[in-house]
């Protein structure tokens, strides 16, 4: 009995043992960021910008359903370093090439006690920021009773946690549910105010110190749920993720063994807009997957009626629309909801109507003849969908609006991002590349770049933009000088710019017509600071006709070659200067307080330009709709000042003399 004892009191000790520490780094290419993990009793990972702290000893864990706590006791069985160095051309996108240029980290681990299970943790550091993903592995097929081909292991929770030194400020977006449109301001708050059961979206923007921001967010959500955080209760200052639900279940997602997951990423940089210029998240999505692309067209589309009156669907409204378009130059033209009939039954944003058919046109709209006084304009036609009748009938219309010479799609009222629905967004977006149709999701979650893939995606809303000035008065000048550093770091945003009736602050009353708050050189200057392929104004044609500004956006496009932040405070101003060929284009916003800034015109080439410029008129603190518009010369040693109305702005384009 004595032996017996002796031996279970040794056992013990050798299970208690402390597991050795390994630390294992990658780091930037340029050396500045340096990504740390270190394998103990837990999986840990630090984060560090020229030698100071973004965050440290953050864990990493999964739980599955009916399963022990994956996270723990995990040992190193295999390490492997890459260098990803390569330089690619965007089908469309905010720059002419973009460098992958980055480090990275493979550790295959595995559980030194029962299961055993594998798992695969990829590490990438750039200079831009870093990026995670994990990979469930094939061997997890052996924890599946009666295993079959295609048969998932559901996660119920992932616990990737951000854990800060200090309580900073943050940019944060509380959505208060998976289900919605994400749509709503980022507040600038603490980290301590954030509460457990917070659903906090990302892009999530962090002031670590004056001279270094991060911001939290995901790339490469195919397959997956999508990611928000809230506090980590079990430590100050620390986030944890958060993954929308499949609906009305605790399962996460329904994980098939190899596949991997979305990366989750830390954009880093010592200003704010250093994030905006980053590419990290489009180099963290494969490549172009449409054999020849070149039918994808970016553009301006004028939009019929819904935000400047009430919805009006016959052919004449059309029309009219149509040649706002064709004399502005502009690529399409948006036919909003109602061209099939009601979309909905009793109300707006409610139960579908059952009834609805989108291979069919309401009785007052000529469809064949609208398409065709588009196309002799030289404007193509794209068209509303319910997202719930695109699920019902996506194969059959989609080949008929090929058939139709329609040119794409904007699909609603998705308002969810769990596993299903990411899959759902993948399989409509590639069905519309077989027959040729670009794609705008509005209900719809952020973007994760996977626009590098399938460029037919235009763009997409989940954003807080302009529709909103109908029924509130959310739409502040502080909001818009916000969104480029929060929600815009995620990828294009269709905003819908373009709004002529302005008003001042204090004269804003929402309504129909729909007003806008703060200046037209505001308007104006989104469409050069705010990023999207399709571009969508929002203003009816005659609040367009013969008005100040005008001629901006009869030459301003809405791709580039280069993008340059030149100033900025997050809530506060911005200035940005994008290449087009060989024009310049500059747009620079205020919040409520009147300013001057100082542009340096470092970014031209030698020689003398000619900018066009369109700037606040002195009144437009009272008479928001009044601009200047004039003509001077430049070259790249001049310093240009530029006085701004509060809720302001400025925009020019520059050409080579």
């Amino acid at each position: 009995m004595m032996k017996k004892t002796s031996i279970l009191i040794v056992a013990f000790f050798i299970i208690s043992l402390p597991t050795l520490a390994e630390t294992y780094t990658v780091v930037s290419p340029d050396g500045r960021v340096v990504y740390e993990v270190t394998i103990a009793e837990k999986v840990t990972t630090s984060v560090y910008y020229k030698g100071k702290p973004i965050i440290q000893n953050s864990e990493f864990g999964l739980q599955f359903e009916q399963s022990p706590y994956l996270g723990i006791d995990l040992g190193v069985t295999k390490e492997v370093h890459n260098e990803i160095n390569e330089t690619w051309t965007p089908v469309i996108g905010p720059f002419a090439q973009v460098l992958n240029h980055g480090n990275e980290l493979i550790l295959d681990l595995k559980e030194q006690r029962f299961p055993a299970r594998q798992i695969r943790l990829v590490f990438r550091s750039y200079n831009d920021g870093v990026a995670f993903r994990y990979v469930v592995h094939d061997s997890f097929k052996n924890f599946i009773p009666n295993y079959q081909s295609g048969s998932t292991v559901p996660l119920v929770d992932e616990h990737t946690v951000y854990s800060f030194g200090e309580n900073h400020t943050v940019w944060a977006a509380d959505y208060g549910s998976y289900a919605g449109h994400q749509e709503t301001e980022f507040n600038k708050i603490r980290l301590a105010d954030i509460q457990e059961d917070d659903i906090i979206g990302l892009p999530l923007l962090v002031r670590v110190q004056p001279d270094m921001y991060a911001a939290i967010t995901e790339a490469d959500l195919t397959d997956w749920a999508g990611m928000y955080v809230g506090k980590n209760p079990a430590r100050a200052n620390s986030l944890v993720t958060k993954l929308s639900p499949v609906p009305g279940s605790n399962i996460k997602v329904n994980v098939t063994p190899g596949t991997p997951s979305p990366w989750r990423v830390i954009m880093i940089g010592e200003e704010p807009g250093d994030l905006i210029e980053s590419q990290i998240i489009w180099n963290l999505n494969d490549p172009c997957e449409i054999e020849d692309p070149s039918w994808i067209k970016p553009g301006i589309s004028a939009w019929d009626h819904w935000w400047s009156g009430e919805v009006k669907m016959d052919t004449k409204t059309i029309m009219e629309y149509i040649d706002l378009a064709a004399d502005m130059g502009w690529e399409y033209m948006l036919v909003d909801w109602n061209w099939y009939g009601p979309p909905f039954g009793d109300v707006v944003g409610g139960p579908e109507n059952p009834d609805a058919d989108i291979t069919t046109v309401v009785d007052e709209l000529d469809m064949p003849g609208i398409i065709k006084y588009a196309n002799d304009k030289n404007v193509n036609i794209l068209v509303w969908l319910l997202w719930d009748h695109v699920e019902k009938q996506m194969d059959e219309a989609f080949a008929l609006y090929e058939q139709w010479r329609v040119k794409g799609v904007k699909i609603d009222f998705m308002a969810r991002d769990d596993q299903w629905m990411v899959q759902w967004y993948h399989k409509v977006v590639k069905k519309a590349a077989e027959h040729h149709l670009t794609v705008d999701f509005h209900g719809a979650y952020k973007p994760t770049g996977w626009t590098r893939t399938y460029p037919n995606l235009l763009t997409r809303e989940g954003v807080l933009g302009n529709e909103y000035s109908k029924w509130s008065s959310r739409v502040t000048p502080e909001h818009t000088t916000t969104l480029p550093f929060t929600r815009m770091l995620a990828g294009q945003m269709d905003f819908t710019p373009g709004a002529f009736l302005n008003k001042s602050m204090g004269q804003f009353r929402n309504g129909v017509p729909a007003q806008a708050m703060g200046t037209r050189c505001h308007q104006l200057a989104m469409f050069v600071v705010y990023y999207s392929p399709l571009t969508v104004a929002c203003d009816h044609p005659d609040n367009y006709k013969n008005q100040p500004g005008i001629e901006f956006l009869k030459e301003v496009p809405t791709v580039w070659d280069d993008t340059r932040v030149i100033n900025g405070k997050v809530g506060e101003y911005i200035t940005m200067a994008r290449r087009n060929g060989d024009r310049w284009y500059l747009g620079a916003m205020t919040n409520s307080e009147a300013r001057t800034l100082s542009i340096d015109l470092d970014f031209l080439g030698k020689g003398m330009w000619e900018i066009h410029y369109f700037k606040d008129a002195k009144d437009a603190d009272v008479h928001a709709e009044k601009l200047e518009m004039g003509t001077s010369k430049v070259t790249v040693a001049d310093d240009l000042m530029i006085d701004m109305a509060p809720g302001g702005g400025y925009a020019a384009y520059i050409v080579k003399k």
